[in-house]
Formats: C-alpha cells, structure tokens, sequence
C-alpha cells in the first residue's frame, strides 16, 4: 500500500470528505463538509492549512464548508463553472474553473474531471435553490505517478471502463449509500468497470437515505470483482494504516 500511495497521505474526514496530502506537502480537501458532518471526528472539523479545495457538486453534504475554508485559508477552490462563478459572486477570489474532460495543474499535482450521473443545486441561507451546474469525479495524479478516482456522487455508468482505460487509477473512492447514490451492487460494478485493485467505499450511513454498507459492498464484489481489494475506513483513519 506505501509503495502505491508513494508519499501521498489520504485520510478519511467522514461522508464523501477526504484530506490528501501529497509527497510534496500539498494539503487539498475533496468535497468540504465539516462543521456538521454527524461522521467527522471533533478534533478534525478544523483543517488547518489547505491549497486545494475540489467540489464534485453543490449539494450540502460536498459544499458546505467550502466558501469559509477557502475565505479562511487562500485555497484554490476547484470546481465547474457554475459552481466557480457563484463563489466568486459570494467573495472567493481563488477559485479555477474545470470541466468534465478538462485537466488542471494545481496544488502540485494533475487534477481531470469526469462524468458522474447525480444532480446538483446550491441551496441558499432563504431556501432558495441555485442551479450548480453538471456533477463531477476527479481523477487527481500525484507527483509518484499514483493516481486516485473519486467518483462524487454517481450512479454506475458503461464509461467507468472507459475512465479505467484512459486513466487507469490505482485507488477509486466510491459511494455505496444506495437510493441517492448507486448502491453496493452497482459499486461492485463500478470497481469492475473501472479496473481498479483498490476501493475505499464511502458516502454512506450518515443519513437515514443511504443506507448501504461496506458489508454488502463487500459480498457483491467478492462476486463481480474478488480481485479488488476493499479498504473499510473510519472516519479519522488515514488510508496507509490500513491493512486492506
């Protein structure tokens, strides 16, 4: 596990949040939601330093945090072009625009957007909704060479296989919490889809609406997939402790 991740550190913040750390001592944060994520640890709500803020979409549970960490520490915020344009609306100056396709040097390392099947809205303070644009996965490719997918919100999709071939992730990060996202069955199908040796399952068990669980994802990929091996993380677990 050491010599795949070379150098890079992934530890695991709860829901769909993750913090990286890469060879060079990049911070970035994936899907910001901290302060009222029921899963985060309480001596993990405050991040610190970051350089790199990646949204896949504007839903709560991805984007809550995002505009205060980005106010509070300078990162660059990277996310799709409506999402960009709102945070600049809202004061953030460092935020970079990034399509589905498009791949951006930031922070160090190479970070591309892909497709992901879900929707997205921003709500504001009033309720109002504001339309957020396409979801997204990021395929993010280290300085090592080690490459992590993580797929946001999605359903399974036939161009997960074309994801796996064009870009051939090491580690895919997957949501298995079923009836908002795909479920443990159709993640199962994913890591086959995508080629993938290791998953970490996530983006489940937080809300009563997604209620899959590693268990289930587990069983279903000892039967689609038995060579990939499965990495159960707690939320405050880094991903090098973890023995498989």
């Amino acid at each position: 596990m050491e010599e795949m991740l070379g150098g890079t550190r992934i530890n695991y913040l709860g829901h769909a949040t993750f913090r990286v750390v890469t060879a060079g001592g990049g911070q970035i944060l994936i899907d910001p939601f901290l302060t009222d994520n029921p899963q985060t640890p309480e001596d993990m709500k405050e991040v610190g330093d970051i350089d790199t803020i990646l949204i896949t979409h504007g839903h709560f549970d991805h984007f809550a945090d995002a505009i205060p960490l980005a106010q509070q520490t300078g990162a660059t915020v990277v996310a799709n072009f409506e999402i960009f344009s709102y945070l600049q609306s809202k004061g953030v100056e460092n935020a970079m625009p990034i399509q589905k396709g498009g791949t951006a040097q930031v922070g160090g390392i190479k970070v591309t957007a892909t497709h992901a099947f879900h929707s997205s809205s921003i709500a504001e303070e009033d309720g109002t909704i504001v339309y957020a644009g396409e979801p997204m996965g990021f395929i993010l490719e280290f300085e090592s060479g080690f490459k992590l997918y993580h797929a946001g919100d999605t359903a399974v999709f036939g161009d997960m296989q074309l994801i796996g071939e064009i870009y051939q992730p090491d580690l895919a990060l997957l949501p298995i919490g079923n009836q908002v996202v795909m479920s443990p069955f159709e993640a199962a199908h994913a890591a086959r889809l995508l080629g993938v040796r290791h998953v970490v399952p996530m983006h489940y068990g937080t809300f009563p609406f997604i209620p899959g669980t590693p268990e289930e994802f587990q069983k279903h990929l000892g039967e689609i997939a038995p060579d990939v091996t499965v990495h159960v993380m707690q939320p405050g677990d880094d991903l090098d402790s973890q023995a498989g």
